[in-house]
């Protein structure tokens, strides 16, 4: 028989408050999401003066003609100090960017000239009439950010309303400006427009380019995976010509876009924090030159203190301290960011101390632990955040490294494994290329126990062929 009763137990749970919930909201913006976000409780609460913020004045609740002085002038220190900051960071590494500029997936190179660009500043002096110059700028704006044109030609002249043999008239035009291969339909002829041009400037002779037209045209999937042998037997050629071919096919360029930058992908990044380099110390400066200040109109303070209704003020206070607390989280933000950063600076020394230096193992847990606060919040600090230095700018959490668990020395990151397969294969025989396993029997001896699995990874995220397409036949 079933019993009803009553059963007693103590649980604890924490339940966020709206308060805690911005907070946490607002440590993990990056400094273009607060500057929108500062931007739209400015015109949700009355209380802020939103003129007065987009001037950019740093005013505290009760600020006067004193406090906005002195914050001017702090402002100004800040980009005098910046400045000094550009000029050492010349001098110190002035010498090692000329020898080797280093590259990064975030280090973005902004080109002035979109491609889109480049091509009708060219197309412009060859266009003959008005008419013409719409439908090659036509052309070039169909073109994919790889440089190609993959719109059936067809239907390109019915939404024209022009004849096919004209449309490919312009196409040919579009063709023969730089960088060469532009308005190819695939890597096939990106490639034969490059072969071409090498032909008709002389740097090839006629009886090789037949040959390498012919592999691009029928052998360029075999190819790609090195059947040499067949490729030779196919054509009635040695293995010696296939390869002299491939090394020559090579130097082309597949995609004739990739050097310039994307309208349609354009990215600016706002740096969340600049890490400056001086002679003998590292100066953290969180980026908050830009973000728009909180200050309060006056009106409405006035009326909180006067003879106003109850619920008039009661509106005013209750927004007064909406604002108060949205400027402590602000100012949180920023002093967690600086304290995060110079954790990281601290263990990623030598990254910020050399134009070489390597990052080491590093986790959320081991800078949580050192400031003393929870793992989340240095997550939310990060998030979506970006750090300037002198080596260009990168996203915070690309300081943060997993150690490779089968190091049995000291502490290595997935970019050390790397840099040694990288070694092991330059100095291998290129006629008998080492497979993964052999790879990591090598690691394994030096000290560093990687599975044949994760050699193929990091060998893929290099670019690097497997032992068959690294081969060489002579």
């Amino acid at each position: 028989m079933l019993e009803l009763g009553y059963q007693q137990s103590l649980e604890q749970k924490q339940v966020l408050s709206q308060k805690m919930i911005q907070s946490a909201e607002i440590l993990q913006m990056d400094v273009q999401e607060l500057e929108e976000y500062i931007q739209k409780q400015a015109l949700e609460n009355p209380l802020i003066d939103l003129e007065e913020m987009e001037k950019g004045i740093s005013g505290f609740l009760y600020g006067n003609e004193k406090n906005e002085t002195n914050e001017n002038e702090d402002l100004k220190r800040k980009l005098e100090w910046l400045n000094h900051a550009d000029e050492q960071n010349r001098l110190y590494y002035a010498q090692e960017y000329e020898e080797s500029e280093e590259k990064t997936p975030w280090n973005f190179a902004m080109e002035e000239n979109s491609l889109e660009d480049y091509l009708m500043s060219q197309l412009i002096m060859i266009a003959d009439t008005e008419e013409d110059r719409k439908f090659l700028e036509f052309l070039v704006c169909s073109l994919d950010s790889k440089g190609y044109l993959k719109e059936d030609t067809w239907a390109l002249a019915q939404g024209l309303k022009i004849s096919h043999s004209r449309l490919m008239q312009y196409i040919k035009i579009l063709q023969s400006v730089e960088p060469a291969g532009v308005g190819a339909q695939n890597a096939g002829q990106c490639l034969m427009i490059q072969l071409e041009r090498m032909r008709d400037g002389g740097l090839i002779e006629e009886e090789l380019f037949g040959q390498v037209s012919k592999l691009v045209e029928q052998h360029l999937e075999d190819l790609g995976k090195h059947r040499f042998v067949q490729v030779a037997e196919q054509m009635g050629i040695t293995v010696e010509q296939v390869d002299l071919c491939y090394r020559m096919i090579q130097k082309l360029n597949p995609i004739p876009g990739n050097s310039f930058s994307s309208r349609e992908k354009l990215r600016y990044i706002k740096p969340d924090v600049t890490v400056v380099k001086f002679e003998d110390y590292f100066e953290i400066l969180v980026n908050d030159l830009n973000t728009p200040r909180i200050t309060f109109n006056r009106y409405y303070l006035r009326m909180m203190n006067q003879d106003s209704s109850r619920e008039v003020q009661e509106y005013i206070k209750n927004k007064y301290h909406q604002a108060q607390w949205m400027q402590h989280c602000v100012e949180e933000r920023g002093n967690t960011l600086r304290k995060v950063t110079r954790e990281i600076v601290a263990i990623q020394h030598e990254f910020f101390e050399n134009p070489n230096g390597k990052r080491v193992p590093m986790n959320l847990l081991t800078i949580a632990d050192r400031l003393e606060i929870h793992e989340s919040t240095v997550s939310r600090a990060i998030r979506n955040k970006f750090l300037q230095c002198s080596r260009g700018v990168f996203p915070i959490n690309y300081f943060f490294v997993k150690g490779v668990a089968g190091a049995s020395e000291s502490p290595v990151t997935p970019e050390d494994v790397k840099q040694k397969i990288m070694e092991v294969i330059e100095q291998e025989n290129k006629r008998k290329p080492l497979s993964d396993q052999k790879i990591s029997d090598q690691l394994k001896a030096a000290g560093i126990e990687i599975s044949r699995r994760t050699i193929a990874k990091y060998r893929g995220e290099l670019m690097i062929a497997d032992a068959s397409g690294r081969k060489e036949f002579v």
